[in-house]
C-alpha cells in the first residue's frame, strides 16, 4: 500500500481548492511569498497589483503597476485604518523590505492590516536599476567613472525618470489609500521612509491618523551631506566603549585608531586576498583596500549586533588576517547592492538633495570622506531632475499625533534629528533605544509601544520604561563571541 500514499496525497493536493482571494475596496489580494534580496529572508504575505499614470499630471498617459503587499490583522474585523509602511534607501522596494521587519509589526497587526506598495522606481514599480560597480574584485571605480555609470544607465531605462520624486510617489500612496477604500492610514517610515511620510502627511493632512517616524529625516536636511560627520560620532562612541573596556582594549588596543591605521595602510597599498565566499563557499579573489574598511566601519555601526564585530575584525585584518573582514565586506556590500535601485535613488536625491549641497573640505580626512557628496553631485550633473513640491523642505507643522524613533548610536539618523522634527510638531514623543542603532521598531519593547500609540493616540502616556533595559552588544573578544 506504501506506492499508492504519494500518489494519493497529491491527487488530494491537486484537488484542493485554491485560497480565496481576499477583496479590499477595489484591491484583490492573492497569496504570495516576499523574499528580501540579497539575504535567504523571505515571508507570506497576499500581493494586489495598483496601476497608476507614470505623470500624474498625464492620467491618460503611460501607466506603471505598482506591486502592493498585504500583512493581514489577525483580528475577525480589522480597523478601517491600517498601517502603511514606507521602505528606506532611497531606493529600497517596499515589498523586498518587509521580510527583514516584517516582526517589528506583529503588534500592529492585532488589530489592523499593514499595507506597503513599491515606491514607483522600485521592486514591481517599473524598477529603474542601475548595475554597480563591483568593488570588491577591482580598484574602486573613480568618480568620473561614475558619472559615465549614470549617464549609461539613463540611457538604457525606459522611463521618464523625472517622474520619481518623492513628490510624485505620494500621490501614489493617496491612490491606494482611495482604492483600499480606508478612511485614513496611520504612517511608519524607516529611515528615507520617514520623508516620505512627512510629506504624504504635508499634501493630505486629512488622510492621516497617526504616524511613526523611525530614524528620522528632516525635511530641511540634504540626505547624505552629513553623512561622514554622523558616521564618525557613531563610530567614536561605538569604538571607545572598546578602549574603556578593560578586556576589550587588552584585547584590541584604541580600535579607532586602528581604523585610522587600517585605512591609510590599505589605501596606500591596497592587497588581494584570496578566501572563501561568504554565501558559496567557493574559492573567491577580494580586496582588503579603502572601500573594503569603509564598507566594515559605516554598515556595521547600523546594528549593535554587527558593530560588536568592529573592534575584532579591524584588529585581525591589522594583524595580517583580513580574511574575515573583507568576507564580510564582501557579503554586506553585495546584499545592499541588490537592495538599492539606484536609478530611483538618483531621482529623489537629485530634485532634492544635490541642490542643496556642497563638497566640505572638512569631511575629506574622515573614515567616510568626502565620497558621498562628491559621487552625488557628479552623477546628478547627468541625471534629469523632476519637480518638488512647495513647501517640501519645510518642518512638518501638523496636530496629527506622531511617534519618533531613534538609536542613541545610529550612524546615519542620530537622535538630534528627531528633535529637530519634534520642534515644530503638536502632539508628539520622541523615544531613543539606548545602544541601538539605525531602525528601532524591531528592538525590545518598540513593537508593543508602536501598537499602543495607533491605538490610543497619545503619545504622552505611554510607558516607555521597557526601553530601559536596551544597551548596546558587548564586543566579541574572538570569533566565539564576548566574555560570558
Amino acid at each position: 500500500m506504501k506506492p499508492l500514499l504519494l500518489p494519493l496525497a497529491l491527487a488530494t493536493l491537486l484537488a484542493a481548492p485554491a485560497a480565496e482571494a481576499r477583496r479590499i475596496g477595489q484591491l484583490e489580494f492573492t497569496d504570495c511569498e516576499l523574499a528580501q534580496p540579497g539575504t535567504a529572508v523571505t515571508t507570506l504575505a497576499e500581493c494586489a497589483t495598483l496601476e497608476v499614470p507614470e505623470d500624474p499630471t498625464q492620467p491618460e498617459g503611460r501607466k506603471l503597476r505598482l506591486k502592493v503587499g498585504l500583512a493581514p490583522a489577525r483580528a475577525a474585523e480589522p480597523a478601517a485604518d491600517p498601517v502603511i509602511f514606507f521602505a528606506g534607501g532611497p531606493g529600497q522596494s517596499a515589498t523586498e523590505a518587509w521580510a527583514g521587519i516584517a516582526g517589528g509589526f506583529a503588534r500592529l497587526r492585532e488589530k489592523r492590516h499593514v499595507v506597503f506598495v513599491d515606491q514607483r522606481g522600485t521592486g514591481d514599480g517599473h524598477r529603474l536599476a542601475c548595475p554597480f560597480p563591483d568593488a570588491q574584485l577591482d580598484a574602486t571605480p573613480g568618480e568620473e567613472e561614475l558619472v559615465q555609470m549614470a549617464r549609461d544607465c539613463l540611457a538604457a531605462l525606459d522611463a521618464d525618470v523625472a517622474q520619481y520624486t518623492t513628490s510624485v510617489a505620494v500621490t501614489d500612496i493617496e491612490a491606494l489609500r482611495q482604492a483600499l477604500g480606508a478612511p485614513k492610514l496611520n504612517l511608519y517610515g524607516g529611515s528615507y521612509g520617514t520623508r516620505v511620510a512627512q510629506e504624504y502627511a504635508r499634501q493630505y493632512p486629512d488622510a492621516v491618523r497617526s504616524i511613526i517616524l523611525d530614524g528620522v529625516v528632516p525635511p530641511e536636511l540634504a540626505l547624505g551631506s552629513e553623512h561622514s560627520l554622523n558616521l564618525e560620532a557613531a563610530l567614536e562612541a561605538i569604538l571607545g566603549r572598546c578602549s574603556a573596556d578593560a578586556e576589550c582594549r587588552a584585547a584590541f588596543g584604541d580600535p579607532f585608531r586602528t581604523l585610522y591605521s587600517l585605512r591609510d595602510r590599505v589605501r596606500a597599498a591596497p592587497q588581494a586576498v584570496a578566501t572563501r565566499d561568504p554565501r558559496t563557499f567557493a574559492p573567491r579573489e577580494l580586496r582588503l583596500d579603502e572601500a573594503s574598511v569603509v564598507v566594515i566601519a559605516r554598515l556595521f555601526a547600523y546594528a549593535p549586533e554587527t558593530a560588536a564585530l568592529m573592534p575584532l575584525l579591524l584588529h585581525e585584518a591589522a594583524s595580517g588576517r583580513p580574511e574575515a573582514l573583507v568576507a564580510q565586506a564582501a557579503l554586506v556590500y553585495d546584499s545592499l547592492t541588490a537592495q538599492i535601485n539606484h536609478g530611483m535613488q538618483l531621482s529623489v536625491a537629485c530634485a532634492e538633495d544635490a541642490p542643496r549641497m556642497q563638497r566640505r573640505a572638512e569631511d575629506a580626512a574622515l573614515v567616510l570622506g568626502d565620497s558621498i557628496t562628491g559621487v552625488l553631485l557628479g552623477q546628478c550633473s547627468a541625471w534629469p531632475r523632476g519637480p518638488v513640491s512647495e513647501g517640501f523642505f519645510e518642518p512638518l507643522r501638523t496636530d496629527t499625533p506622531v511617534l519618533l524613533l531613534s538609536g542613541e548610536l545610529d550612524p546615519v539618523t542620530p537622535p538630534r534629528y528627531g528633535e529637530q522634527v519634534l520642534a515644530s510638531l503638536g502632539k508628539a514623543r520622541h523615544l531613543v533605544g539606548k545602544g541601538q542603532g539605525h531602525i528601532l521598531l524591531s528592538r525590545g519593547c518598540t513593537p508593543r509601544l508602536a501598537a499602543q500609540f495607533v491605538e490610543t493616540l497619545d503619545p504622552a502616556g505611554l510607558d516607555a520604561s521597557c526601553l530601559d533595559v536596551l544597551d548596546a552588544a558587548p564586543f566579541f573578544l574572538d570569533y566565539n563571541g564576548a566574555t560570558p
